[in-house]
């Protein structure tokens, strides 16, 4: 049987790390009493698969995860098992039964959806904006690898903010093979710091 899990990483959390997001899942259907399935081999490991790594220091409203179970257990007693047993910072926003055969959750992923909140004012910030919506490239390095954050720009705007001063951006980054947007990328490409800014992810978006 395999759920998908949509869930919330709060404030709380943020400094949680992707695979302590993972081993944090695996211990929390443990305690919720589920027949979590291993996969097969010399190294069995849990049956757990996130659509998409959340980097440390971020939040989200709409994490994702796949997870199979050994056998075939109600939704309802699932879901009330796992909200009976959540961890701390994580919340459950909706649990439904997926298709075994249908694509893993990664491979089906085109773009997400953020909000940054500069905590600290960027000089000029709406001309940069405008200077790096018409560039046609640019030319970032992550992890020794370049490649060129421009074409994963998919939308960019300023919004207001409701309950504060401080300017607040939506981004939707693409996610492809081999290359995915980053927010912290976006940040230090307007003259910002990551450091002063609070990045949450608001949507993951699916072919």
């Amino acid at each position: 049987m395999r759920i998908r899990l949509t869930f919330a990483k709060t404030e709380a959390i943020r400094y949680i790390g992707h695979l302590d997001i993972y081993r944090t899942l695996e211990r929390w259907v443990r305690r919720a009493g589920l027949p979590l399935a291993f996969s097969q081999g010399f190294k069995p490991h849990p049956r757990i698969v996130l659509a998409s790594a959340l980097p440390l220091g971020y939040t989200s409203e709409c994490e994702m995860a796949d997870i199979w179970l050994e056998q075939d257990v109600s939704l309802q007693q699932i879901t009330e098992s796992l909200r009976n047993s959540a961890p701390p910072g994580l919340q459950i926003l909706a649990i439904s039964q997926v298709d075994p055969s249908e694509p893993a959750l990664p491979t089906q992923l085109v773009a997400s959806e953020y909000i940054v909140t500069f905590l600290n004012p960027i000089p000029d910030l709406e001309t940069r904006l405008i200077e790096l919506r018409e560039s046609q490239s640019l030319p970032r390095t992550w992890r020794g690898k370049n490649y060129d954050l421009r074409p994963l720009i998919q939308e960019m705007e300023l919004i207001p903010s409701p309950i504060s001063e401080s300017p607040r951006l939506r981004l939707v980054l693409k996610a492809q093979e081999g290359a995915t947007g980053r927010p912290d990328e976006v940040i230090l490409a307007l003259g910002g710091s990551p450091e002063k800014a609070r990045i949450h992810r608001t949507r993951l978006i699916f072919a």
